[in-house]
């Protein structure tokens, strides 16, 4: 015990004797450090006062919501099908507004609008876009909202190329907006024509049948009957027909394609049943009991009530269609367009010669310590030293000869 604590002392004395003799090599160094920092923050501020002003400017955006589309969507919608797509535009994923802001279409249609090949010097056009892409940033919140920000040495360019990105922005999805209901519009018009044609032939069916046998009519129980045949025949080929529309822009795996096959699927099963066969062709069980003039009336007056009802509900179709197609702006709503900021963003000239000076003056003391160590070499470590100085050398000395 007696032994332990007569060391303790001795280690607590070496101790303190060491760490005085740090700061006493930091204190004889002092010019040196300071030397050393002084040319750190001199470097540093003369660096710092090269570097240009970068002002950032802000936009903000608002995609539209899932249920755009005002009226002409609630109609869309009360139709059922895929066609509420016609008025709800691209929908309102803020990542898929994402996507478009950073297309190489956009970026390339604002490198033109501004000239920014020449304004950014660049030496070709893929090398235009990646300056691009440092100068601007594109960021979707939780909320949806869509933020745009772009850095430049001007403050009103800065603002001038945000803004512009939305213009594009805007004119991009409008675009991608018309594209999809001008197929939808046209793909109707086409079917259209087709029903029209067939209307015709029915209604001059029906007419020659009444003429040549004295207009028959069928009673009130077959009638109903058939009206009821016919708006289900009507509602599986408006189905059939809202499915080939959607099959022009989705695959059979999305959720609005299956959607649409279950329909047409119950009310086939729906027509077979009120026909009274298997493959929804068949004649009702009423009708088929009556006299063939009676049988062919109800075959002619049915096929007249489906085109009638198909028509009609081709004919509001093609309306909306349309209506989406004409609409003439896009529905990304503008929070905030981007103004010339007052004060530039960076650089940081007070941090960075903060930074300068601190890692000067640390590693000047580190430098110090080094200096001092091996000022206190022993004669063998100072010859492997000396040796290890003479290798380097004349490695030097042979790359320089190669």
């Amino acid at each position: 015990m007696n032994e332990r604590e007569n060391i303790r002392p001795e280690i607590e004395a070496e101790e303190e004797i060491n760490l005085l003799e740090l700061l006493r090599v930091v204190v004889r160094n002092l010019p040196l450090i300071a030397k050393i920092t002084a040319g750190a923050v001199l470097l540093s501020v003369l660096y710092s006062l090269s570097l240009k002003n970068i002002y950032t400017a802000k936009a903000t955006l608002l995609p539209p919501q899932k249920d755009s589309g005002g009226g002409a969507a609630a109609l869309l919608a009360s139709m059922g099908g895929g066609l509420a797509g016609l008025a709800g535009g691209l929908g309102g994923s803020a990542d898929l507004y994402l996507e478009i802001l950073k297309s190489r279409s956009v970026a390339d249609a604002v490198i033109k609008r501004l000239d920014l090949h020449t304004e950014l010097k660049s030496k070709n056009a893929d090398n235009t876009r990646k300056r691009l892409q440092g100068l601007v940033k594109f960021q979707a919140g939780k909320n949806g909202i869509i933020t745009i920000t772009a850095d430049y040495k001007d403050p009103a360019k800065a603002a001038l190329l945000a803004n512009t990105f939305i213009d594009e922005l805007q004119k991009k999805s409008l675009q991608l907006n018309l594209t999809k209901a001008s197929t939808e519009r046209s793909f109707l018009e086409k079917r259209l024509t087709v029903v029209k044609q067939d209307l015709k032939t029915a209604e001059e069916e029906m007419r020659s049948f009444q003429e040549k046998n004295k207009t028959i009519k069928a009673d009130s129980q077959a009638a109903a009957a058939i009206e009821g045949i016919a708006r289900l025949r009507a509602e599986i080929v408006s189905k059939e027909v809202q499915l080939a529309a959607l099959r022009n822009s989705m695959t059979d795996e999305s959720s609005e394609v299956s959607t649409l096959l279950a329909g047409i699927s119950r009310l086939k099963k729906q027509l077979a049943s009120m026909s009274g066969s298997g493959d929804g062709g068949g004649v009702i069980p009423s009708v088929g009991s009556a006299p063939g003039i009676g049988v062919e009336y109800v075959r002619r007056l049915r096929e007249l009530k489906t085109q009638e009802a198909l028509f009609e509900q081709l004919t509001k179709q093609y309306e909306l269609a349309k209506i989406s197609e004409a609409r003439d702006s896009s529905s990304l709503q503008v929070l905030d367009d981007a103004v010339a900021p007052l004060r530039k963003s960076k650089p940081k000239r007070s941090m960075i010669v903060i930074l300068a000076t601190v890692t000067a003056f640390f590693g000047s003391i580190f430098l110090v310590f080094i200096k001092e160590y091996l000022a206190k070499l022993s004669p063998e470590d100072g010859a492997i030293m000396t040796d290890m100085k003479d290798t380097l050398k004349g490695m030097l000395r042979r790359k320089k000869a190669i």
